[in-house]
């Protein structure tokens, strides 16, 4: 690498950049206010209009579109374009380090504004584009994360970055670009909301994780990242691969579902996940303890189940899959003592994804009719004192905790869904069933004894007494639902003769 053009807005990072770059003997140009800041740092730099021969125009809209500049980018490094390079007399550059005006930021903080098209960079994203194009020849830098990583292999690769590393950094660019021209037509058509940001400009790009098959083995699928517009921060959550083949389609889908559920616990907590619902989870004071609960919720659906745990995972976290066929496991971190363990099941995966409590919305897609349906993830909190007592003997404020939990549970189950709970453990799951009441048959059958004295979690009201009659038959201590059925009063009325406990929440939480 000779030669390097600067041209940025964010200037994070990049006086030690640059100097990193100059120690490396690489000859730096740039524009104008990335020259002064070059400069006021103590690193040489050379003015793109010595290139030009023009200041910038028209208020700077014009700079640096100009063959001296997009000459000695995008000209192919074969003999006839270095040759017609000497003929024109222009200088190649091998590396791009651009970033563009903050459209997206102006569009967050001043919506209504009059001016926003003169947030719109025209130059920079020409630059980005160009040198992506032709990145066989020259690497394009257009976030300053990107700038460690590309002085480290600078410096271990004598002065050159790999082939591989030079196609990565295209393909981030170009979808950098994309996204930047989905905010700038979302702002321009008033689509966004940057109160209330809604991803209608949603953009799917490639992503590095391969996935070994779909559904079944005879389809092929293949993974995509999407990023939703700014304000909103929301990136693709990192899989690495510890151990075991690559993932499958339906292992992610698996993954969504666990690690989601326990994402919603602060404390230790484990999720066992079937054909993307939950067939078991807990919290405890240890996830060892959390997974021998969860894993002891269903003996039979386990089988070949995905795990995933909040915490990092050490040997003795592991006595819980004693006799139990895990196909996936998840953990934020794993112990070299646990891995070890894991190194002698021969047919496990193993991923190390991080855990990230609920922050800002998730977005959640799926197609449906040839087209991408996008919402926003559900992470609306239960608020215990919101509660609205409706039947059957009133519960203690400290009583009322496991409904939080079942209600965390269920909302990961697919409807119809029932979630039995006894303190902050599982004992029975019943999803996915056409009608309400099959859900509550399966989820008691599942419990068994367990289900007396149970908390009863339902994702959407019962439309018919049926399932309250079971619930109770089982032993069912009280229920926690949205209520709003037609039949809410006869359902009222069997939970009062039974001495059943009701809690209305006045919200549901479908997972279809």
């Amino acid at each position: 690498m000779k030669r390097a053009l600067l041209s940025v807005h964010d200037r994070s990072g990049l006086a030690p950049f640059a100097q990193g770059l100059a120690g490396l003997g690489v000859e730096l140009w740039a524009t104008g206010g990335t020259r002064r800041t070059l400069e006021e740092a103590g690193c040489a730099s050379q003015s793109v209009e010595e290139l030009t021969g023009v200041d910038a125009w028209f208020g700077g809209r014009v700079k640096t579109l100009h063959p001296a500049v997009f000459g000695g980018i995008l000209a192919p490094r074969t003999p006839q374009g270095l040759e017609e390079l000497t003929q024109r007399r222009l200088r190649p550059f091998d590396l791009v380090v651009v970033n563009f005006y903050p459209f997206e930021r102006h569009l967050a903080e001043a919506p209504e504004a009059l001016d926003r098209e003169e947030f719109i960079d025209i130059g920079g994203v020409a630059l980005a584009r160009a040198a992506g194009k032709n990145h066989d020849a020259v690497a394009v830098a257009c976030d300053p994360a990107q700038y460690a990583g590309i002085l480290a292999e600078l410096r271990e690769h004598q002065g050159a970055l790999t082939a591989a590393t030079r196609r990565r950094l295209a393909i981030e660019a170009f979808g950098r670009c994309s996204r930047y021209d989905a905010a700038i037509a979302s702002g321009l058509s008033g689509t966004t909301d940057a109160k209330n940001p809604f991803p209608p400009e949603l953009i799917l790009r490639p992503d590095r994780l391969v996935l070994r098959y779909g559904e079944n083995p005879h389809q092929r699928a293949r993974a995509y990242g999407f990023a939703a517009p700014p304000p909103v921060d929301d990136p693709v959550v990192p899989v690495e691969v510890l151990k075991g083949s690559a993932p499958s389609f339906t292992n992610l889908l698996d993954l969504e579902t666990a690690i989601g559920l326990v994402e919603e616990f602060e404390e230790p907590a484990a999720a066992v996940v079937k054909h993307a619902t939950p067939c078991g989870a807990a919290t405890g004071a240890t996830v060892g303890e959390a997974l021998r609960s969860a894993i002891a919720t269903d003996p039979v659906a386990r089988y070949g189940c995905a795990v995933a745990v909040n915490r990092p995972l050490r040997a003795d976290d592991l006595g819980a899959f004693h006799g139990v066929f895990v196909d996936l496991l998840a953990a934020p971190e794993l112990a070299p003592d646990a891995l070890e363990a894991l190194g002698r099941r021969p047919k496990i995966k193993v991923l190390r994804i991080p855990i990230y409590h609920p922050g800002p919305p998730r977005w959640e897609a799926r197609t449906a009719l040839g087209r991408l349906l996008v919402q926003e993830a559900d992470r609306r909190p239960l608020e215990l004192a919101s509660l609205r007592h409706v039947a059957g003997p009133p519960l203690a404020p400290a009583e009322l905790a496991p409904f939080r939990f079942a209600w965390s549970v269920v909302r990961y189950a697919r409807s119809n869904a029932i979630v039995l709970a006894r303190g902050s453990a599982t004992v029975g799951i019943g999803s996915g069933q056409p009608t309400r009441v099959k859900a509550v048959e399966l989820a008691c059958g599942v419990a068994g004894e367990r289900a007396r004295g149970a908390m009863l979690a339902s994702d959407a009201f019962f439309p018919f007494v049926d399932g309250v009659d079971i619930a109770v038959r089982a032993g069912v201590r009280a229920v926690v639902q949205p209520g709003g059925s037609v039949r809410d009063p006869e359902v009222l009325a069997a939970a009062e003769r039974a001495g059943l406990s009701m809690y209305f929440t006045g919200w549901r939480v479908f997972r279809h």
